[in-house]
């Protein structure tokens, strides 16, 4: 028995989503970061009147969360080692874990959100070029801030240089601290726990996880309030950008195939092969309309009947020679 479907009721088409189409856009993407922070890097000059320029702005505002947190993590190792911790693994670990838990189980929502961080992170990268900033780490000590990363050095991987493993300081832009993406990928982070977590859990961590980062970029001098703030703004302008994206991509993807394809005018017909066979087969005939026709004579009526029916010629003729047998009676 045939089954039968009510209108509307077929399944939607699913996006099909391919690890190994996706892998290197995403590695993509972050070496064009990674790129980007390590030849922009400015003058230090610049970078240094663009750092207290965002102090003077703080101090306009009555902002100061940096001095005490740093202060608090400089005092406290307890909270500072796991802090350098926090700024310099999670955000290499954290990010590439949601983005395969939403490719594994929320594909339908994948695309739109791997275009959103990566839109931001092309922002900010914009930001850094148009922008570096020295941290407060790398600003002069009377300024009031320590760089709790070169403190505690020997308890982690890194050196004095940020985040980066001992002996590459040098392979990094340490004057990339405007905007900070550091809480911006967190913040996306918390955005897709909250939205497509679904448990208590991933609830808490939706909450905790931005919050936290906030207060370790800045309890490490690594980065400023303002720095923190313009984060979550260009995470908030990538989120506006993300349909637009998303829309040039499917345009561009759907008219390159169609451009490259074999046009109408070039490709066979079906109908124009079976007409270039009948008229093969027409002329490879030997016999047509009375005609005969042989492969070495080029006018079909070369051999045309000059006999009428019944005039044909008779086999025994009466106008033989005397020397010619006649035929038996």
């Amino acid at each position: 028995m045939a089954r039968t479907e009510k209108p509307g009721s077929e399944a939607a088409p699913k996006t099909r989503l391919r690890w190994w189409t996706e892998l290197p856009l995403i590695v993509l993407v972050y070496a064009c970061y990674s790129a980007g922070r390590l030849l922009v890097r400015g003058d230090v000059s610049d970078a240094v009147d663009h750092g207290l320029a965002i102090l003077d702005v703080e101090k306009a505002l009555f902002l100061n969360a940096e001095h005490p947190l740093n202060r608090l993590f400089t005092r406290e190792p307890w909270i500072g080692v796991p802090a350098d911790f926090w700024y310099a693994s999670l955000h290499y670990l954290v990010t590439p874990a949601v983005l395969v838990w939403l490719f594994r189980s929320r594909a339908v929502r994948y695309r739109a959100a791997r275009t959103w961080l990566m839109t931001s992170t092309f922002i900010g990268l914009i930001g850094f070029t148009l922008l570096p900033t020295c941290p407060p780490r790398l600003l002069d000590a009377s300024y009031g801030f320590v760089d709790t990363m070169a403190q505690y050095s020997s308890y982690g991987w890194w050196g004095g240089a940020a985040s980066a493993p001992r002996g590459m300081g040098g392979m990094t832009n340490q004057y990339a601290a405007m905007p900070s993406l550091h809480v911006g990928w967190a913040l996306w982070c918390g955005v897709m726990l909250w939205r497509h977590g679904g448990t208590r859990l991933s609830k808490v961590a939706a909450v905790v996880y931005p919050l936290g980062t906030t207060i370790v970029v800045m309890g490490t001098a690594n980065h400023y309030f303002l720095d923190a703030v313009a984060g979550a703004a260009v995470m908030g302008v990538g989120l506006l950008l993300t349909p637009f994206v998303l829309r040039t991509a499917e345009r561009v993807r759907t008219r390159l195939p169609a451009r490259f394809a074999p046009t109408a005018a070039t490709a066979p017909t079906a109908s124009a092969t079976a007409s270039a066979s009948a008229v093969d087969g027409a002329g490879s005939a030997n016999v047509s309309g009375g005609c005969q026709t042989s492969a070495g004579e080029r006018f079909p009526r070369q051999r045309e009947q000059r006999f009428g029916a019944g005039a044909e010629p008779d086999p025994a003729p009466t106008d033989a020679g005397d020397e010619t047998p006649a035929p038996a009676r």
